[in-house]
């Protein structure tokens, strides 16, 4: 479970209000979107359902799996990412010897990577993808990227705010601009999704809540 601020009894006292505030229906928590890589590919075999309860067990609310394996929506108080990062990748590997990348991004977040990729619109969707980042490159990095890639093959891609927006242009499985590559010259673990899922995500993301 993550910790919140604070310390003794004052601390204490602070968490039960916020959470029966919570329960009372006075705040209405972030939805975020946690994007995790590594999930059934190769040997790492994941029932969603099974990932659902394990984050549940660590309570996360309103714990909702969508458009294929590795994509989660959850509620949650407002907090840095980075931290529900960290925690979710620690279930990775102590509930499923997993050793998953894990991005967690906000509702804008997810709305940016749809609508502030150049090539959303431009290229086929199921090709445009935002590859999102375990941090911020510097330009340095990405100029290295782009110097490294040229005459490659016909990828185009930009950089944004921890991530990269890619348009793959005519494949995605058979690109030589693959996970490795770009984490070894951009120095981030990452894991991508293309605009089209991006976009049902969102969608989900702004629906009401039971």
């Amino acid at each position: 479970m993550l910790q919140h601020p604070g310390s003794g009894s004052d601390a204490s006292a602070s968490i039960v209000v916020e959470h029966k505030a919570h329960q009372l229906g006075f705040f209405k928590m972030p939805r975020y979107l946690a994007l995790f890589g590594s999930i059934n590919v190769g040997g790492n075999r994941l029932k969603m359902a099974d990932l659902r309860y394990a984050l549940e067990r660590e309570e996360i609310e309103n714990v909702e799996t969508v458009i294929a394996s590795g994509n989660v929506l959850f509620d949650y108080e407002d907090r840095p990412t980075e931290g529900l990062e960290d925690l979710f990748r620690h279930v990775m590997r102590e509930r499923f010897d997993i050793d998953s990348f894990v991005a967690v991004r906000t509702q804008d977040e997810v709305r940016s990577a749809v609508e502030d990729n150049p090539f959303t619109g431009i290229g086929a969707d199921n090709l445009v993808h935002t590859h999102f980042l375990g941090g911020q490159p510097s330009q340095e990095q990405f100029d290295d990227l782009v110097d490294a890639f040229r005459g490659r093959g016909p990828e185009t891609f930009a950089l944004g705010n921890r991530c990269l927006f890619i348009d793959f242009v005519e494949t995605v499985g058979n690109s030589k601009l693959t996970g490795a590559f770009l984490q070894r010259r951009l120095g981030y673990p990452g894991t991508a999704r293309n605009v089209r899922s991006l976009a049902r995500i969102l969608q989900k993301m702004r629906a009401p809540q039971a």
